[in-house]
């Protein structure tokens, strides 16, 4: 993927600037959810390994519409390939996530304050829950950073929102790449 893609991308999410300080994989095309399990064994970037070394799990309403080519352009736009992320929903129970074999390290993202409040335990608002690293709500043997943000829906209908919410991208992909 080349930079001017990526900010072809970026300026559909409304962010007009953007600076890679490393170059991003290229990326196999990206599905949801049910295409997803068939993809992931075959779908790797050229240079036979995973472009993020670990897992992206994305908790939140499953995107339709616009709200999933805003998705598909975040994935696009982080170079992740579909074996390095999994749409789960908010109302799973956790304690039965099952972590892949070989993927750790592992990132949770949830979009919606609903979503952040659920998984983290937290009752404080989104506004409070963003910017903050905080754990995933379920036992198992490692902690599991958790990264709240705005619902897709909320940041189309608020363009202004899509900056802050990239930047709670890049601090799930900074806590990914230092664990």
């Amino acid at each position: 993927m080349t930079i001017s893609r990526n900010s072809h991308f970026l300026k559909e999410m409304g962010i007009t600037e953007w600076a890679s300080l490393e170059p991003l994989p290229v990326s196999a095309p990206i599905v949801l959810a049910d295409e997803q399990a068939n993809a992931q064994s075959a779908q790797v970037n050229s240079s036979g390994g995973h472009g993020s070394n670990g897992t992206w799990w994305f908790f939140g309403n499953k995107p339709q519409g616009d709200a999933e080519l805003l998705f598909n352009n975040m994935i696009r736009a982080l170079g992740l390939s579909p074996s390095d992320w999994t749409w789960k929903s908010p109302s799973d129970n956790l304690n039965t996530l099952e972590i892949p074999a070989n993927r750790l390290p592992i990132v949770a993202l949830a979009f919606g304050g609903p979503a952040a409040q659920k998984l983290s335990g937290e009752r404080d608002s989104l506004p409070e829950l963003r910017e903050t690293v905080l754990a995933l709500n379920a036992e198992f043997e490692e902690e599991i950073p958790l990264i709240a943000s705005f619902d897709l829906l909320h940041a189309l209908s608020k363009p202004k929102d899509k900056s802050l919410l990239w930047q709670d991208l890049l601090l799930a992909r900074s806590v990914l790449q230092n664990s």
